[in-house]
């Protein structure tokens, strides 16, 4: 009679340490595990679950200002810093990790409407309603106890003054040279005391402006006769502009596409542009319910966060039409200002109730040192949800979120509205004739009245 028996090798199986795990061996014949696929589902579902569970994405609030902040700017030498301006012309440098103010820039007599870092990270550019621009040193963390004058408070290196009120201000990517905007763009130089170019294009306002993280001397802005321009410091004047519906709140260029952009518009949607095409957007976010404030993109240029009025902050893919993210709080009031960090793991907002707020770009992620087996774990989750993420139940509890009555209501009364507006477009063009001149057109096209070279 012959016997089978299981054979091992002990020295397989044995540990060399006490705290090594147990070696499993598998086998992986699909036909003896036949209920795989729905294991794997159930599992899928279990993770959505979880995800929501463990979704705690606030963090914490910084206060300190003693009135709305109105923009903010991050510094490229250091990870943990940010730059914050408020309505009463006060600047605060913040270090996010120990949730504290390290340095306070007080000069502007009016309201700061700008901030930006230089590339180096040593100088700081602040603009506001009292038709000053600042130059500041940024201070070196590392030494500051000995920094500013004999009181505490550092003192600008320049001021440069203007006729007008500056609403925003940008640094060129390498370069000495920023730019303002206001009654018109002005480029400026760090040794001048005088704008080095001026362009205008029309008698509005201009209230964004943006350098191109890929082609230095490409910038753009955003006027408040509802226009978007495109400027070549190595040009006498602007290259081309487009006029769409309504005005345009903010600019962020894609850093890791550069020849894209996205407009933060007051029609509550943001619109992301090639700058070689203008005749229609290539993505329309929708969302929000009410006037898009500001807008920032993550450093890996897959996504971007937005302000709104709507007292939200949300997050959206790069090619996505509704946000993946919506965050909001009980205190939390009009939204101003919103950044990425460098790193792409948190956002921060600054709102109209004197805060600063710090989120978790992943609501769920879980910050920290992760051992080998929670990190497998997490991508074995993902790599699940992104397997079954079309299915119902999964996308279901994936895309659920809850939101305040407010913007609940705002969405339902917007939905109606907007299913309105195409009846009523419908009906015109039905009763225009064979040959009437009413013709459709997409939403990418819709908002833009006007392209002009």
């Amino acid at each position: 009679m012959r016997v089978r028996v299981i054979s091992r090798s002990a020295d397989e199986f044995t540990r060399e340490r006490s705290q090594d795990l147990q070696r499993v061996y598998r086998n992986y014949d699909p036909s003896l595990r036949p209920q795989a696929k729905q294991v794997e589902y159930k599992r899928a579902t279990n993770a959505a679950k979880l995800e929501k569970i463990y979704a705690k994405p606030f963090i914490t609030a910084l206060d300190g200002h003693r009135d709305a902040i109105s923009c903010m700017a991050k510094n490229p030498s250091y990870l943990k810093g940010i730059f914050s301006g408020s309505m009463d012309g006060e600047i605060r440098l913040w270090d996010i990790a120990s949730k504290r103010t390290v340095c306070e820039y007080p000069g502007h007599e009016g309201a700061v409407r700008g901030l930006t870092v230089s590339t180096d990270g040593r100088s700081l550019v602040s603009c506001g309603t009292d038709c000053t621009v600042r130059l500041w040193e940024v201070p070196d963390f590392n030494v500051m106890e000995s920094y500013g004058d004999e009181n505490g408070s550092p003192k600008p290196m320049a001021i440069y003054t203007g006729n007008d009120a500056f609403r925003a201000v940008d640094h060129q990517w390498g370069g000495n040279i920023f730019a303002t905007a206001g009654a018109r763009v002005d480029i400026w130089d760090h040794s001048r005391s005088q704008p080095v170019n001026t362009f205008e294009w029309g008698t509005s306002t201009v209230v964004s402006v943006r350098f191109n993280p890929g082609e230095p001397n490409i910038l753009a802005s955003s006027g408040s006769d509802r226009n978007i321009m495109l400027y070549d410091l190595r040009m006498s004047s602007p290259a081309r502009k487009i006029i769409m519906m309504t005005r345009t709140n903010s600019i962020a260029w894609n850093p890791m596409e550069p020849m894209n952009f996205t407009a933060a518009n007051e029609d509550c949607n943001c619109y992301s542009y090639d700058a070689r095409k203008f005749n229609e957007a290539k993505c329309v976010h929708k969302d929000h319910v009410s006037a898009v404030m500001d807008i920032d993109y993550s450093p890996t240029g897959r996504e971007f966060v937005t302000g709104s009025y709507d007292r939200t902050v949300r997050i959206f893919q790069y090619n996505g039409g509704h946000s993946r993210e919506v965050y909001h709080t009980k205190r939390m009031q009009r939204v101003f200002c919103v950044k990425y960090s460098f790193d792409a793991t948190y956002v921060i907002s600054g709102s109209d109730d004197f805060n600063l707020r710090l989120w978790k770009a992943r609501a769920s992620e879980q910050l920290g040192v992760l051992l080998p087996r929670e990190r497998k774990k997490h991508e074995y989750h993902e790599a699940l949800l992104h397997r079954f993420k079309h299915l119902l139940e999964v996308k279901r509890i994936l895309r659920h979120r809850h939101l305040p009555a407010s913007i609940y209501k705002a969405r339902k009364l917007r939905q109606t509205m907007t299913d309105a507006e195409r009846k009523k477009e419908e009906r015109r063009r039905v009763h225009s004739g064979p040959s009437g001149g009413v013709q459709k057109k997409r939403l990418r096209q819709s908002r833009i009245v006007a392209e002009v070279d």
